[in-house]
C-alpha cells in the first residue's frame, strides 16, 4: 500500500515511548512492503544521524520546522484560537498545510494522522479534498491534564481550566471526523469510543524483544532503575513522588539500595534538589541493555497517564522484574504477583522494594514471567499485522488486488 503519515515529531533518536513506537511500526511495515511517505513538522532541526536512521524504511521523508514556542503567532493562539494549547503550538502553520494539500492530490490507500493536538493543519485540506483518514492516539489527551497543567504556576489555574474546557471539544471535534481509530490499549479504546461514538481498533506497544534477549540482570546488585523522557509530565512525577515519599521508606529497610534514573531531558535542578550519593543521575542513554544487566529491579512509580508503558515492556523484554503501580502496568494483560509487583502505596512499594532484593529466585521468576508475557503478546511484528489488518479493511478492493498481483 501507498501510506501518507504524519508526525508532530521526528521519530529518531527515539527518546521517549512514542518516538520508539511510530519508528518500530514505520520500519515494521516498510519491511513488509508498503511505500511510506513520511510528512513531520519538528521543533528540531533535520540531521545527518536521523536522516540514516529513518530514510531506509520511506519512499519519501519530508521534514519542516516547527516555530518558536514564543513567537507571536503561537502565543496568540493559545491565548485566543479554538483549539487548546497544544494544539495550537502545533497548529496554523501554512507550510505544513500547504504541503500536506499538495500530498493529497496523490493516490493514497491511507493516510494515518497520529494525535489529535497534530491535526489543525490539516483539517481543512481533509475536508476540502474528501479523504478518509485514519487517527492514531497514544493517550486520551484531555485526560492528561493533571500531568500537563501542574507544571504550569499556580496564577496560571484559571487558564488550565479553561484549556482542559477546549481540549474536550477538540479532542471530540477531530475524533469524530476521522474513518478509523487507533488506540494502544484496551482501556483507551473504550475511553475514545465513548469521545468519539466510534468503533476503536488496538494496536499494542511493543518491543524488539530479540534486542533484549540476551539481558541478563544482576539480581544481587542492590540497584534499582527508572528510565523516562522528562519533556512528558507523568515521568517527573513519578521521580519527584519515588524521591520524596518512596524511597526514604526504601533506605530505612535498606540502606544500600541505589536509584539509577535515566533519560531524555533530565532537569539539571534535580541534582541539586536531591543530592543523595545513593541517586545515580544518568541523562539520556542510547542502549539499556548494559545498565539493564547491571539492575536488579526496574522502578516505575507511576501515577498519571494512559495507554501501555514501553518503558515497563522493555524491562520485561530484559527479564527486569519491574515494581510498579496499577497505572504503570495498564493496557497490558498481566497479573500483580505473577508478571509484575505492584502497590499504590509509598510505604508498601518500599516493604515491596527491599523483600524482593533480598529473595533473588523471588526476581527471577518475576523477571522471566514478565520476559515471557511480552514476547508472546507485544512484539513489534504482532503490533503491525494489527496494524496492516486495519489497513486492509479500509482498502479492501487494493489489497485484494495486490494480493492476486503477488500470487
Amino acid at each position: 500500500m501507498r501510506i501518507l503519515w504524519t508526525l508532530p515529531y521526528l521519530p529518531w533518536p527515539t527518546t521517549s515511548g512514542g518516538k520508539t513506537r511510530e519508528y518500530h511500526l514505520l520500519r515494521n511495515l516498510a519491511a513488509r512492503g508498503h511505500r511510506i511517505t513520511l510528512l513531520v513538522q519538528s521543533k528540531v532541526a533535520l540531521d545527518d544521524a536521523t536522516r540514516a536512521a529513518l530514510e531506509p524504511w520511506l519512499e519519501r521523508l519530508i521534514v519542516l520546522p516547527r516555530r518558536p514556542l514564543r513567537s507571536a503567532r503561537t502565543l496568540l493562539a493559545v491565548a485566543f484560537a479554538t483549539p487548546p494549547m497544544l494544539a495550537s503550538v502545533n497548529g496554523f502553520a501554512p507550510d505544513l498545510q500547504h504541503t500536506f494539500e499538495q500530498l493529497l492530490a496523490e493516490d493514497w490507500d491511507v493516510i494515518q494522522i497520529q494525535h489529535s493536538y497534530g491535526f489543525q493543519p490539516f483539517e481543512r485540506p481533509l475536508q476540502k479534498a474528501h479523504k478518509p483518514f485514519v487517527l492514531a492516539e497514544h493517550n486520551i489527551e484531555s485526560a492528561l491534564g493533571a500531568a500537563s497543567y501542574s507544571l504550569l504556576p499556580n496564577w496560571a489555574g484559571l487558564f488550565a481550566r479553561y484549556d482542559r474546557w477546549r481540549y474536550r471539544r477538540w479532542e471530540s471535534r477531530v475524533l469524530r471526523q476521522a474513518s478509523e481509530l487507533i488506540a494502544v490499549s484496551e482501556d483507551d479504546a473504550r475511553g475514545l469510543a465513548r469521545l468519539s461514538a466510534k468503533t476503536t481498533a488496538v494496536v499494542v506497544n511493543s518491543v524488539d524483544c530479540d534486542y533484549y534477549a540476551k539481558v541478563r540482570p544482576d539480581r544481587a546488585s542492590q540497584r534499582l532503575l527508572f528510565i523516562g523522557n522528562y519533556e512528558y509530565g507523568p515521568n517527573v512525577d513519578a521521580v519527584e513522588w519515588a524521591l520524596d515519599e518512596i524511597m526514604p521508606h526504601v533506605w530505612q529497610l535498606a540502606p544500600n539500595v541505589r536509584f539509577s534514573i535515566g533519560g531524555f531531558a533530565l532537569p539539571e535542578q534535580w541534582r541539586e534538589r536531591w543530592t543523595d550519593p545513593r541517586i545515580d543521575w544518568l541523562g539520556f542513554v542510547p542502549d539499556l541493555r548494559v545498565l539493564q544487566n547491571q539492575t536488579a529491579i526496574f522502578f516505575a512509580p507511576l501515577r498519571q497517564g494512559g495507554g501501555s508503558k514501553l518503558k515497563v515492556l522493555e524491562a520485561m523484554a530484559a527479564g527486569l522484574p519491574v515494581v510498579t503501580t496499577e497505572q504503570g502496568a495498564s493496557g497490558l494483560a498481566v497479573i500483580n504477583g505473577e508478571h509484575y509487583l505492584g502497590s499504590e502505596y509509598p510505604a508498601e512499594l518500599a516493604r515491596i522494594i527491599a523483600s524482593s532484593l533480598n529473595r533473588p529466585e523471588r526476581l527471577e521468576q518475576v523477571g522471566e514471567a514478565g520476559r515471557a508475557y511480552v514476547r508472546a503478546t507485544h512484539d513489534w511484528a504482532v503490533s503491525a499485522r494489527q496494524l496492516e489488518a486495519i489497513y486492509t479493511r479500509l482498502s479492501p478492493a487494493k489489497e485484494t488486488a495486490n494480493y492476486a498481483y503477488r500470487t
